[in-house]
Protein backbone atom coordinates (compact mmCIF):
# COMPACT_ATOMS: atom_id res chain seq x y z
CA UNK A 1 0.00 0.00 0.00
CA UNK A 2 2.09 2.90 -1.26
CA UNK A 3 1.73 6.10 1.17
CA UNK A 4 2.94 8.92 -0.18
CA UNK A 5 3.48 12.18 1.95
CA UNK A 6 3.61 15.50 0.61
CA UNK A 7 5.18 18.54 2.59
CA UNK A 8 4.54 21.67 1.26
CA UNK A 9 3.65 25.53 1.37
CA UNK A 10 -0.27 27.08 1.95
CA UNK A 11 -1.48 28.39 -0.72
CA UNK A 12 -2.38 25.42 -3.60
CA UNK A 13 -6.27 25.05 -4.09
CA UNK A 14 -8.32 22.20 -3.93
CA UNK A 15 -8.20 21.62 -7.62
CA UNK A 16 -4.39 21.53 -7.87
CA UNK A 17 -3.94 19.36 -4.90
CA UNK A 18 -6.68 16.94 -6.60
CA UNK A 19 -4.78 16.82 -9.84
CA UNK A 20 -1.36 16.61 -8.16
CA UNK A 21 -2.74 13.30 -6.12
CA UNK A 22 -4.54 12.03 -9.41
CA UNK A 23 -0.87 12.06 -11.17
CA UNK A 24 0.86 10.57 -8.09
CA UNK A 25 -1.66 8.04 -8.06
CA UNK A 26 -1.43 7.14 -11.84
CA UNK A 27 2.14 6.87 -11.35
CA UNK A 28 2.18 4.27 -8.52
CA UNK A 29 -0.31 2.22 -10.18
CA UNK A 30 1.88 2.19 -13.40
CA UNK A 31 5.13 1.75 -12.33
CA UNK A 32 4.36 0.35 -8.63
CA UNK A 33 2.12 -2.29 -10.07
CA UNK A 34 -0.46 -1.45 -7.11
CA UNK A 35 -4.28 -0.89 -7.34
CA UNK A 36 -5.36 2.72 -7.11
CA UNK A 37 -7.52 1.91 -4.37
CA UNK A 38 -4.19 0.75 -2.43
CA UNK A 39 -2.37 4.34 -2.79
CA UNK A 40 -2.54 7.11 -0.21
CA UNK A 41 -1.68 10.75 -0.40
CA UNK A 42 -1.59 12.85 2.45
CA UNK A 43 -0.68 16.97 1.82
CA UNK A 44 1.34 18.24 5.01
CA UNK A 45 0.87 22.27 4.29
CA UNK A 46 3.77 24.33 7.02
CA UNK A 47 3.93 28.09 6.48
CA UNK A 48 7.29 29.08 5.45
CA UNK A 49 8.52 30.38 8.10
CA UNK A 50 8.64 26.80 9.17
CA UNK A 51 11.22 25.51 6.45
CA UNK A 52 15.15 25.72 7.13
CA UNK A 53 17.56 24.70 4.95
CA UNK A 54 21.23 23.95 5.76
CA UNK A 55 20.29 25.98 9.51
CA UNK A 56 18.53 28.66 7.27
CA UNK A 57 15.31 29.66 7.16
CA UNK A 58 13.81 29.45 3.18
Amino acid sequence: MPYVHVSLYPGRSEEQKQEFAKAVTDSAVEILKTKKEHVIVVFDENPKENWFLAGDQL
